[in-house]
């Protein structure tokens, strides 16, 4: 069932953002378009393992290459697909922002993934620590544990209504923001949720997935500031 949703949410993904840009006016031409889509993928298929890898380095390392090479983390896969994307339209010549159209389709494709991981309960890294909360479940083994699949299918939801509502009005943001506005509620999300994940491999009391996000909101520094300068002067005028 993992493996079928996985295939599914690739292909829903890519279903919607043909829909999207069929109904939107797309200042990228359709040639640098698919330069751009396939960066995105070279680069989300090096670091989506190269991170995973790093998840716990010793066990990968001594399962072989064929471990590393199947396992990946989303993670990686889009921080490595924004980089891949960065770089081809430095090759080719493209300024414009090009992420936006991908921003609806790539939560929508995390959504119906993520259904698989808490399906597949203990038998994917994506469940919490014991936990004796009322909201802990039993995932598989004798143990009730955060389902940390299921709190990142409902943030998703949420991030997703709040995008489409932006993109709506999309005349009041300027042309790139949706999808830096999904990376950084996304990865600061994530950064939260990797306490509650018994995470086998840490350096300074963080985990490899947390670095990555720390790295990626580092990068997208200039718009946290723009936002908190935004945010400060709403409750200035309030």
């Amino acid at each position: 069932m993992h493996l079928v949703l996985e295939y599914l949410a690739f292909f829903i993904g890519f279903q919607y953002y043909r829909f999207l840009r069929k109904k939107s006016a797309d200042l990228i031409s359709s040639t640098n378009r698919l330069s751009i889509i396939i960066g995105a993928i070279f680069g989300a298929l090096f670091l989506s393992r190269f991170v995973a890898f790093f998840e716990n380095p010793v066990l990968h390392y001594n399962q072989g290459w064929l471990s590393i090479l199947n396992n990946k983390t989303i993670m990686g896969g889009l921080f490595g697909g924004l980089l891949g994307v960065e770089l081809v339209k430095k090759r080719i010549g493209v300024k414009t922002s090009s992420g936006d159209l991908f921003t609806l389709p790539i939560i929508l494709g995390l959504i119906i993934g993520r259904l698989g991981c808490f399906l597949a309960g203990t038998n994917e890294f994506t469940y919490g620590i014991v936990t004796n909360s009322f909201l802990g479940m039993s995932l598989g083994d004798e143990y009730l544990r955060h389902p940390i699949a299921l709190y990142e299918i409902v943030f998703l939801v949420f991030l997703f209504a709040r995008i489409k509502y932006l993109r709506k009005r999309k005349s009041a943001l300027e042309n790139g923001m949706l999808f830096k506005i999904f990376m950084i509620a996304y990865f600061s999300f994530r950064f939260s949720i990797e306490f509650l994940k018994p995470n086998p491999f840490l350096f300074l009391e963080l985990s490899t997935i947390q670095f990555l996000c720390l790295i990626c909101l580092c990068y997208y520094y200039k718009t946290i500031l723009k936002g908190i300068s935004y945010a400060y002067k709403k409750l200035h005028l309030l």
